[in-house]
């Protein structure tokens, strides 16, 4: 058997019993040109520059702190809650990495010139909370970029719509701890006086077998759910039975809406 995405394990990779699993699956994303697009237009709108400083919470492999360095001359600091994900980035020559948990980040006051977190406040306990404390360690003027996925936005297409559609339900409900948090973010931000806020959907669309198998980790879905009691172990053999149909028929489809929100610090704090 391949490597296994087990959904929610990002919650706490280093309670995952094969962590190295989820470090190969985020290496495995680096490489399917929808993460690579987004991910290059949210270092965009960093607008960094040589000098600045910038802060990547959840930096999961430190992909984005070297690329974003390599491409800018910023310095770029990596934290990460995973012991795990940090012990990567050091091995991968990430120079600057902290474990620091984002609800109580161990910077001081306007530290940074812009902050991101990609794919990491839908997995926190609580959001609202981290996205004050990024927005603590921007100094004014400085740059906010978060990007997550909507999981009500999902779509899925086998034969049985109602099996698709509790399977997405279970994604949707106990699987991500805040999979709409997405939404919120823009209207988070102007509420916290933020300027320049900016929404940009981005749609991963995969229909192909290679994506499914290696790198969305679909098929394992079902198989996950039964095994936490949330699905019959019937309907899940149902359900990998009719993605084997909809994947060789041509058939299949799973889409899901990602937000790419970015803002600019006030220059007046008080």
């Amino acid at each position: 058997m391949g490597d296994i995405y087990v959904p929610n394990a990002f919650s706490n990779i280093d309670a995952h019993p094969h962590p190295v699993r989820l470090v190969n699956a985020l290496y495995r994303l680096r490489s399917e040109p929808f993460f690579a697009s987004y991910k290059q237009r949210l270092r965009e709108l960093l607008q960094a520059r040589p000098g600045q400083r910038f802060l990547d919470i959840g930096a999961g492999t430190g992909d984005a702190v070297r690329e974003l360095a390599d491409e800018t001359g910023a310095e770029v600091v990596a934290c990460d809650l995973s012991q795990t994900m940090c012990a990567e980035m050091k091995h991968a020559g990430v120079p600057r990495v902290a474990v620091a948990d984002c609800h109580r980040l161990p910077f001081k006051d306007a530290t940074f010139d812009g902050a991101w977190a990609d794919r990491v406040l839908q997995h926190v306990e609580e959001p609202d909370r981290a996205l004050d404390e990024m927005l603590r360690v921007v100094r004014p003027g400085g740059r906010i970029v978060v990007c997550d996925p909507d999981t009500s936005t999902q779509a899925l297409n086998i034969a049985d719509h109602l099996l698709a559609a509790k399977v997405l339900g279970l994604r949707q409900t106990s699987s991500i701890r805040h999979g709409t948090f997405a939404r919120r973010v823009p209207g988070l931000l102007t509420a916290r006086g933020l300027l320049d806020v900016e929404v940009e959907p981005r749609t991963l669309l995969v229909r192909d077998k290679r994506t499914v198998d290696g790198t969305m980790g679909i098929r394992d879905w079902a198989d996950v759910f039964a095994d936490r009691g949330y699905l019959d172990r019937a309907e899940a053999r149902r359900f990998n039975a009719l993605l084997d149909d909809a994947i060789e028929g041509g058939q299949f489809l799973y889409s899901v809406t990602y937000f790419l929100t970015s803002a600019t610090m006030p220059t007046d704090r008080r």
